[in-house]
């Protein structure tokens, strides 16, 4: 191949490489931003899960106590 046409190659698969690792980058922080908002919102959803029948029962025991 001619001296120009693979200097040319070498600069496009430098680019290349650069794109690609901007792209891990991105794609990295996309699913650290995932799993930091499952966690958020996850986390409190078990916890009402949990927390709500003992505020019933809790709320329901203590009318029963009125009536």
């Amino acid at each position: 191949m001619e001296p120009n046409i693979q200097s040319k190659l070498g600069e496009i698969e430098a680019k290349i490489d650069a794109v690609y690792a901007s792209a891990e980058k991105t794609r990295r922080y996309f699913q650290i931003t995932m799993w930091v908002t499952i966690v958020a919102v996850g986390l409190p959803f078990i916890g009402l899960l949990l927390a709500i029948p003992v505020f019933v029962n809790n709320y329901t025991a203590a009318m029963n106590g009125l009536i």
